[in-house]
């Protein structure tokens, strides 16, 4: 049987190499988001790539109580099961409709980015093509509009770190037009969400837009711990944390008949 490879890391006794890196040398040194990106890119970051690699996680750490991932953290954590498994069943509520924005809306820039280079339009051109394009197909675009906010706070800084950071590219630029195309079509402000700021960010640093979910799950597992931790100590297990008021509407009372 052929050896089973991988590029990411060398296990040799006393000896552990992380995509050419001994880890006692990245202990320490390295930080932990700047080895994130290790792992995914194969290369350490340059030390404007690492700062916006830490705020991209920092942007996904939380939500408060109401997302469906930390809802399911908290119900499972009462039944006073061990902390893992109350972080993995927050975990596996993600998916495209909570969490799923980022690869999606990468997805979805990426495409438009490359369509526009093959076809030789210009930003604006090609955000009205998408959008049109997506309204005829009654398709939602992801990574704009937001069931609490209407300024996303952490778009702001986000969007203010890659330009700072000269990482601001085509994809920013696409997200920002399609935000000012939407509103001027359909009369309504959607704005671009930290999902969509995520995905326009991570497409100009050239992350493959499959990697979109696991920027999300690297941040939110340290909310849905905090989450877990709290339940279980600030909390008596089985509480009451939603409403018990509700309507059965199934079959009629029957008697069995023997």
């Amino acid at each position: 049987m052929d050896p089973w490879k991988t590029k990411i890391t060398k296990v040799e006794p006393n000896h552990l190499v992380t995509c050419g890196y001994r880890q006692e040398d990245l202990i320490g040194n390295i930080p932990f988001s700047h080895v994130v990106y290790l792992l995914l890119k194969g290369e350490l970051p340059s030390e404007k790539q690492g700062k916006m690699m830490d705020a991209i996680l920092t942007a996904c750490i939380d939500h408060g109580v109401t997302p469906p991932s930390a809802m399911a953290t908290r119900v499972v954590a009462s039944g006073g099961v061990p902390l893992p498994t109350a972080v993995a069943a927050g975990i596996l509520s993600i998916g495209d409709a909570h969490g799923g924005a980022i690869e999606k809306g990468a997805k979805f820039m990426q495409q438009g980015i490359q369509r526009m280079k093959q076809e030789g339009l210009t930003i604006e051109e090609t955000t009205k093509l998408l959008v049109s394009e997506s309204r005829e197909k009654k398709q939602r675009i992801l990574g704009f509009g937001h069931r609490i906010h209407t300024s996303d706070p952490r778009t702001q800084r986000l969007f203010q770190l890659a330009d700072e950071l000269n990482i601001k590219g085509n994809h920013v630029l696409l997200a920002k037009s399609i935000e000012k195309e939407l509103k001027e079509v359909t009369g309504r402000q959607l704005p671009i969400n930290v999902d969509g700021a995520i995905a326009a960010i991570i497409s100009d640093m050239n992350f493959d837009w499959k990697l979109g979910k696991g920027f999300f799950l690297i941040g939110r597992v340290a909310g849905l711990t905090a989450h877990t931790y709290e339940e279980q100590t600030m909390f008596k297990p089985m509480r009451k944390m939603f409403t018990i008021n509700h309507e059965y509407n199934g079959q009629d009372e029957k008697t069995l008949e023997r």
